[in-house]
């Protein structure tokens, strides 16, 4: 037999028989808080997610269904929604139907046996994510979509109960959580050891210990396995009990009784302090992991059935009947009635439309645009007292990329109060560039915050933000530490529209020093050129400017993309070019440029790209510091070899602007791709492909070599410079002067 129809069985027979002697907390109804009607409404939360596991194994064995991860043994956390509010946000574990459940048992209206089968079959009806995955969610509930993530949430959880206090200092216009609201943030006590959830706990503790408001707390759902490999006992209360400005609670979540009346203590303690607590709820797990696992290969039948023993509806029974004057026909009959009302509405579901096309699943990756409020009128006299005397001044002279990021910055913020800025030493130092110099004098703590040295916690900061109405601008340091953090955006921003179907999103910029070419600086943990971490993750938007005229407007366009698109956009910002003035020769300043007005009409948008020159012999497609070497190359083409060139900035590396490519090299006889990114996985790769499916031209393409970065005199080798590209193109363009000396071209 089946498990799930073992514990079933045993459900029914142990009932009838009232062998329900198990070992309770033995507080009363009233001690709890609790009334016989919502202790029966507990049950019923818990019996239909019992039902729904055991009617989606069937489902999915008959090929009906897809569902995998199941919540039997976990349903004690309907107890602990029921402590907490609707307008409570709860980024829940993958085992928490049961707390969905309850939760619709306190708004009106709501279906959640509908909901969730439909979300287990897969139909395109699924209110949550429109048939795309199988995930507990919904937004009238306040619960965005999870998948099977390993701790990936709690970041965001964190973020989210950090924004709670900042929107009551700073309103952002389209706030979604309530001034007392509580984050609940749940997951099993395997995902507790992820490095993940470690940096989620020291994030929180490090705000309390400054005396910031965090109303959050922890749910670890400990049952005593991650898949194969046992927790040791004690494990988690001996490393959590004691843990700096995390309140410990503890509760057996078998017992219904125990674990409401705890997490109704924990819920008030936390409404009243603003502080975080780690709620630690013990249970079982009934059939394994997930559909296909076979428990039998790693544990023994006595321990399998030892667990099943201590079914927690096998609890609540046991209360209904001694508590709530329940017999056991009528605890039995609650059970059954709910699983055929799940039979029922199943032989419906099945027969739903399913997602067929491409089109139909691609649909929600890009987010929906909302309405937003106009940029908002700084009068004149105010934003010179904002900017200050000696920037008010250079705002009327030609500037360098990094003081223009940093003017275009001020002024987003001016135009918009909801626009946080936050990363490593942002703040009082004002990044490690100067980039962000001033900003927190010009709009104080509260909008420029240096954070703690971590960056999935800075990623997780930004996206919970955003779940609250923000428009976060998180600054990642330098290109090579995005690793740390990369599944921030990969598992959990760029998938949230995606996954609930356009109806959750964290729309925010994040700024990240990269790419190579620093003098001497670092090695590859400061020059790292690889943007393939960011191209293939879809949706996101990535800019990269190559001069500050184009980094102002490509900023304005990145951070409209975030408050009405809602988009991710990663702007990745050239750190050889931040101070960079001249072009050809010391003193030219031909690579500084004056700020664009705020009320000028001229935008960058992520479907044109820069165009400097008309010449048609060859057409040089590049970005960053290879369209700067790009321009410095043209020169020499032009005047010692009589070439006429064109420069494209592609500017935007996702999505690509193809279009606007092929227009701007259409009339050009050569085409030369110059890439400083390595020559696998970079931008070349895609743009050779691009012409060879969409144009009759034959490009050649120059990239970096597949090498880390060398500190030193050797800090450029490995990637293309003024004369390999001057080189290159005399190659294609004039093959009579080929020789042994010029570089490999890939034509």
């Amino acid at each position: 037999m089946d498990r799930a129809d073992i514990v079933h069985d045993n459900f029914l027979r142990r009932v009838a028989r009232q062998d329900l002697d198990f070992k309770t907390s033995g507080l009363s109804l009233t001690e709890a808080g609790l009334t016989k009607e919502l202790l029966i409404s507990l049950f019923y939360s818990q019996a239909l997610s019992r039902q729904l596991d055991r009617k989606s194994r069937k489902m999915q064995a008959q090929g009906q269904g897809f569902y995998t991860i199941g919540s039997s043994g976990h349903e004690g956390n309907a107890a602990i929604a029921q402590a907490f509010r609707p307008t409570d946000m709860a980024f829940l574990h993958y085992r928490d139907a049961a707390f969905q459940i309850a939760r619709a048992a306190q708004v009106p209206g709501q279906t959640p046996l509908w909901d969730i089968l439909l979300s287990f079959s897969t139909a395109m009806s699924d209110p949550i994510s429109g048939g795309r995955h199988k995930v507990l969610g919904s937004k009238i509930l306040n619960i965005p979509p999870q998948t099977s993530t390993i701790a990936s949430h709690l970041p965001k959880a964190v973020g989210t109960a950090y924004s709670v206090g900042l929107a009551k200092r700073i309103k952002p216009e389209h706030q979604a959580l309530v001034d007392d609201a509580i984050v609940l943030c749940s997951f099993g006590d395997a995902s507790l050891n992820h490095a993940t959830s470690q940096a989620a706990f020291n994030t929180t503790s490090w705000n309390v210990f400054q005396g910031v408001p965090m109303p959050l707390v922890f749910v670890c759902e400990d049952n005593g396995i991650g898949i194969s490999v046992k927790t040791p006992v004690g494990w988690v209360e001996a490393t959590m009990s004691n843990r700096l400005g995390l309140k410990y609670f503890k509760c057996n979540g078998l017992d219904i009784v125990d674990t409401y009346a705890t997490a109704k203590k924990v819920a008030g303690w936390v409404r009243k302090t603003r502080q975080p607590a780690f709620l630690h709820m013990s249970c079982v797990r009934l059939y394994g992991h997930a559909g296909p696992d076979v428990q039998t290969s790693y544990l023994s039948s006595e321990q399998i059935e030892t667990t099943e023993a201590h079914d927690p509806l096998l609890y609540t029974a046991k209360t209904l009947i001694n508590s709530a004057d329940l017999s056991t026909t009528e605890v039995i009959s609650i059970y059954n009635r709910i699983g055929e009302r799940v039979e029922r509405a199943a032989e419906q579901v099945i027969k739903l439309t399913r997602l067929q096309t491409a089109d139909q699943v691609m649909a929600s990756i890009v987010p929906p645009i909302r309405h937003c409020e106009p940029n908002v009128s700084m009068p004149q006299q105010q934003r010179q007292l904002i900017f200050g005397a000696a920037d008010t001044s250079a705002l009327k002279k030609p500037q360098h990329m990094a003081k223009m990021i940093n003017f275009a910055l001020t002024d987003l913020m001016m135009a918009h109060k909801e626009i946080v800025l936050a990363g490593e030493d942002v703040g009082r130092k004002g990044g490690v560039y100067g980039v962000t110099q001033h900003l927190q004098k010009r709009f104080g703590i509260s909008r420029v915050s240096d954070t703690l040295l971590d960056e999935q916690s800075i990623l997780g900061l930004a996206i919970g933000m955003a779940h609250n109405g923000f428009v976060p601008i998180a600054e990642i340091q330098f290109l090579a530490y995005l690793h740390n953090a990369e599944d921030q955006l990969r598992g959990e921003a760029a998938t949230l529209s995606f996954f609930s179907n356009g109806q959750f999103c964290n729309p925010m910029v994040i700024r990240v020093a990269g790419l190579g070419y620093q003098r001497g600086f670092g090695g590859h943990f400061h020059n790292d050129n690889s943007l393939a971490v960011l191209r293939d993750i879809p949706g996101i938007v990535i800019a990269c400017p190559s001069n500050g005229h184009d980094a102002v407007l490509m900023l304005r366009e990145s951070l409209r993309l975030a408050r009405e698109e809602q988009r991710v956009v990663v702007f990745i910002e050239p750190i050889a070019l931040y101070m960079t003035r001249d072009l050809h020769q010391p003193e030219d300043g031909l690579w500084t440029h004056p700020y664009p007005l705020v009320d000028s009409e001229l935008t960058v948008t992520f479907d044109t790209v820069g165009v400097r020159g008309n010449g048609t012999d060859l057409a040089i497609i590049s970005y960053a510091n290879g369209f700067y070497l790009s321009v410095q190359a043209e020169k020499i083409l032009r005047k010692k070899h009589g070439i006429a060139c064109r420069i494209i900035d592609i500017r935007w590396i996702a999505p690509v602007p193809e279009i606007a490519i092929i227009n701007a090299t259409a009339d050009c006889k050569h085409v030369l791709i110059v890439d400083e990114c390595r020559s696998t996985g970079s931008q070349s790769e895609s743009l050779m492909t691009l012409f060879a499916e969409k144009s009759n031209q034959s490009p050649a393409r120059l990239a970096a070599r597949d090498s880390f970065i060398a500190t030193g005199p050797a800090y450029g080798v490995t990637m293309p410079s003024r004369d390999d590209i001057v080189n290159a193109a005399l190659v294609l363009v004039n093959s009579e002067l080929l020789n042994n000396q010029q570089p490999k071209v890939e034509v």
